[in-house]
């Protein structure tokens, strides 16, 4: 990477806030990143789509993307700052839309051979005993289109698949079913090139849900992760490789589960969803792994805010 002074990023915009379900996550993100680039002298400042004219965009020289969720991490900002031609952090229009879109990620992964847990996208009219006999339970029912695990339900007894649906279709018009795989979650960061450290999340709730990843002390994170050091490097390989078909670029995060009756060392992964603009909060696990690989918090935003593109 090229290092770059401070005074060489010019004016930069923290876009943070934005009006999606995942607001109060992103201005936690955002003023940390705001207030790491400050540390180190960039002419950062503060800027919240849900509140300033995106016109006034046209007065900065560089973006840095924190927002997350509709809006800000599915390709609408994205376009908005590719018609100014101001360089962005992050992945291009078409990576952020397909990131953010479970549905399509899954599409995509399947026909590029990597492997994903057996789904069924849901309707109000499906045959609910019909899934539930399929995928077998537990299962799990997420919107399509929602990030933080907003609107997801674990479903354990056969019945109650209506209700999660139900629960899911608040959030977005395409619900998805999945089967559980229950051998342990895991997330691989990639900044440029690189795929970080992985960490295994160990939640004390029932899945990694909203309040597990941003309001208890309770969950545990584990890097090293536990995995032998091979199977390490190549799922760090496997994650870059299923970034990369979706377009992705510059810095993201790839969740991953691994079989529970082969994950202690002969494991299968079967791969989630990319986040194309990953939290930054001090819950967050991109500043984890990076810590883990030993970079700090300032180097990680200023390396990020490096690869800032266009197109």
């Amino acid at each position: 990477m090229t290092t770059l002074d401070a005074q060489d990023f010019g004016k930069v915009a923290v876009l943070f806030g934005g009006r999606s379900a995942e607001r109060e996550v992103s201005l936690n993100s955002g003023s940390r990143v705001l207030a790491a680039l400050c540390r180190q002298g960039v002419d950062a400042q503060a800027f919240d789509p849900a509140t300033r004219p995106l016109d006034d965009l046209a007065a900065f020289d560089r973006a840095f993307i924190a927002l997350h969720g509709r809006y800000g991490e599915d390709g609408t900002i994205q376009g908005v700052l590719e018609l100014m031609e101001i360089p962005y952090t992050g992945s291009g229009v078409m990576a952020s839309a397909i990131g953010m879109d479970k549905w399509r990620s899954k599409m995509l992964w399947h026909a590029a051979g990597v492997p994903i847990p057996d789904y069924v996208m849901l309707a109000a009219d499906s045959d609910y005993s019909a899934v539930e006999a399929s995928l077998g339970l537990p299962l799990f029912v997420k919107p399509a289109c929602e990030g933080s695990s907003i609107g997801i339900s674990k479903v354990k007894q056969a019945g109650d698949l209506a209700a999660a649906y139900a629960e899911a279709a608040r959030h977005d018009s395409l619900v998805i079913a999945e089967r559980a795989i229950l051998g342990g979650e895991y997330t691989v960061a990639i900044l440029g090139d690189q795929a970080l450290p992985i960490i295994k999340i160990e939640p004390s709730t029932e899945f990694y849900d909203y309040e597990a990843k941003y309001l208890r002390d309770d969950t545990a994170y584990r890097c090293p992760c536990g995995l032998p050091e091979s199977l390490q490097r190549a799922l760090g390989a496997q994650a870059l490789h299923a970034f990369r078909i979706l377009g992705g670029r510059g810095w993201g995060r790839v969740d991953f589960l691994m079989d529970a009756a082969t994950a202690d060392r002969t494991c299968k992964a079967y791969f989630l969803e990319v986040n194309t603009s990953p939290g930054m909060t001090d819950h967050s696990l991109v500043p984890m792994a990076a810590r883990a690989a030993g970079i700090s918090y300032d180097e990680l935003v200023l390396r990020v805010l490096a690869l800032a593109a266009l197109g």
